[in-house]
């Protein structure tokens, strides 16, 4: 039994239009990248008590067996709070997702559709490959590019307010005290 639930707490697949798609393991860049999005945004959240930041592995339900999807990165405003259950039923305020090369479509053309269709205010898409971060607020119920950065430069959010991101931060490879 607790194999079972070991299994599905590590579980890397999604459901995206009611189809399963199974990722693979992040690289290193990737998780680099999401551990310095996190670094960033997670002292803001808490400092000013806004809610909570979660990383992946963590499922999003946004409807049963039909969107169940897991963002690298997601934001949750303290009055939104009741989504956080066993995992997040419902809409998060905020979801990053960290483009791979094998991820590409699934992320810049799926995945987006899917928040754009449940109105996820804000959504981050994240280019590793040439440095730039995307930031779309949900205008209506169409993404609007809200803010973008490509290799240097400042990045802001319209859900998390204060919030300005310095994408030499985000892309930078630290090993700070080795």
């Amino acid at each position: 039994m607790e194999a079972q639930t070991l299994d599905r707490d590590f579980d890397l697949t999604e459901i995206i239009n009611g189809v399963e798609v199974m990722g693979p393991s992040p690289f290193r860049k990737h998780q680099n990248i999401s551990k310095n999005l996190y670094d960033t945004i997670n002292p803001i959240v808490v400092k000013n008590k806004l809610g909570v930041v979660y990383y992946s592995p963590l499922d999003v339900i946004l409807q049963e067996k039909e969107q169940e999807l897991q963002p690298d990165l997601l934001f949750i405003r303290k009055e939104n709070k009741a989504i956080a259950q066993d995992w997040i039923r419902g809409v998060p305020d905020m979801v990053i997702e960290i483009v791979s090369k094998g991820s590409h479509t699934k992320d810049t053309v799926t995945k987006k559709e899917v928040y754009e269709r449940y109105k996820v205010p804000e959504f981050w898409l994240v280019f590793p490959e040439i440095e730039t971060i995307e930031v779309f607020t949900i205008e209506g119920d169409k993404y609007k590019l809200f803010s973008t950065s490509e290799s240097d430069g400042m990045i802001k959010s319209k859900v998390i307010e204060g919030l300005e991101v310095d994408v030499n931060n985000i892309f930078g490879d630290f090993f700070l005290g080795m």
